[in-house]
């Protein structure tokens, strides 16, 4: 079990199956909005990292501007696509 889990169950009253679906996608789209988020994390202030990106042609960038992060991020689960649309233009509009 991973630490949003065991964070967010206890808070959660499972009355049912459903509930119980209910649950574990809400939990799914926080973990993913959190991995979109730590991306980003470690390359921001003063001791920010660098981030190496691979192109799936091989191209490879090394950028600590979360922009450029999110503009070249994949992103298939739709929350996390999401929150990288919705931090894109965060960063963008600054």
């Amino acid at each position: 079990m991973n630490p949003v889990e065991e964070f967010l169950l206890p808070a959660l009253q499972v009355k049912s199956m459903e509930d119980e679906k209910h649950d574990s996608i809400r939990i799914a789209n926080i973990c993913a909005a959190k991995s979109v988020a730590d991306a980003v994390r470690t390359s921001l202030g003063p001791r920010g990292m660098d981030k190496m990106i691979q192109t799936a042609d091989g191209e490879v960038t090394i950028t600590n501007h979360g922009a450029t992060i999110l503009k070249q991020m994949s992103v298939i689960h739709p929350t996390a696509r999401m929150v990288r649309i919705f931090l894109n233009h965060n960063i963008l509009w600054k």
